[in-house]
């Protein structure tokens, strides 16, 4: 099968990084932090998670916790220690990346039910007991590779029903949004779509809709303005990209622009600054 990842990593840079490793004696709250991620690998203890919609779940064995922004949350030590590896992360674009759209509020993954994983947590459990050289950025791009590992675990074990990921679980539907992907400039219609999943054009746009979450048109849009993002932020100039997304024209490009983002390109990428990480207060 095609690498259904492959044009979201390359086009959307994934970066994380470790703020805590190691036994800990006591929880802790993380805000809520715009475009950012919660990576949270526990080995061992319980503890309960706390999610601002109310929701609370004890995690009593070897877990991964992914949690998408915006995510107030909590971790409550239940007992006296447990020893984890926590994260931040993100996908570049904040809100407007789709794989952040793609993600679950929170997804919780027994890593024993995960042994494509099991190896690399094990492995970076290993590293965050240690004490060595480069040890921190080991355990930055370890937690990166577990990121990827989980997408793809989701798509595998087809655990999402609705969504971008959903979608690409789907055999049929992963055809038509890989070319997307690929292919942004091209002149997709809803017909071209629906003979690269192999499907007629009705029963395509309707199952297209149900498991992704909107219709075909309203995806190959979303995707064309965050590649444009993406472009504009490495600094690619705006005639370039316009053409290169599938824009005729730079002002074409601005129009969406300013529909979607309440301001031309150039204010846009005015506006963009890095926003400090909020790292987790103790409780």
């Amino acid at each position: 099968m095609e690498d259904r990842l492959v044009w979201l990593l390359k086009n959307f840079e994934l970066r994380a990084q470790v703020f805590q490793a190691g036994t800990t004696r006591r929880g802790a709250m993380y805000p809520p932090c715009n475009g950012v991620g919660y990576l949270h690998l526990i080995q061992n203890g319980l503890m309960e998670v706390r999610t601002s919609n109310g929701k609370r779940t004890v995690v009593d064995q070897p877990c991964a916790l992914l949690l998408m922004s915006p995510a107030l949350h909590t971790l409550h030590l239940i007992g006296e220690s447990a020893f984890v590896v926590c994260a931040t992360f993100e996908f570049g674009l904040g809100a407007g990346n789709p794989l952040q759209k793609a993600l679950p509020e929170l997804f919780i993954l027994k890593i024993s039910e995960a042994p494509d994983l099991e190896n690399t947590i094990c492995q970076l459990f290993v590293e965050a007991d240690g004490n060595h050289c480069g040890r921190e950025a080991i355990l930055d791009r370890l937690c990166e590779v577990v990121l990827v590992l989980m997408l793809r675990d989701l798509m595998d074990q087809q655990r999402l029903d609705v969504g971008l990921l959903a979608g690409l679980a789907d055999r049929r539907l992963a055809r038509a949004i890989n070319a997307i992907h690929a292919r942004p400039a091209e002149d997709w219609t809803l017909e071209s779509l629906a003979r690269v999943a192999g499907m007629s054009r009705a029963r395509f746009a309707a199952h297209f809709r149900d498991v992704v979450g909107m219709t075909p048109g309203a995806y190959l849009s979303e995707w064309r303005l965050g590649l444009a993002q993406s472009m504009l932020l490495r600094g690619r100039p705006l005639k370039m990209v316009a053409g290169e997304v599938g824009y005729g024209s730079p002002s074409a490009l601005s129009r969406v622009f300013a529909v979607r983002c309440g301001m031309p390109p150039t204010a846009w990428l005015r506006s963009r600054q890095s926003a400090p990480v909020a790292l987790a207060s103790n409780s």
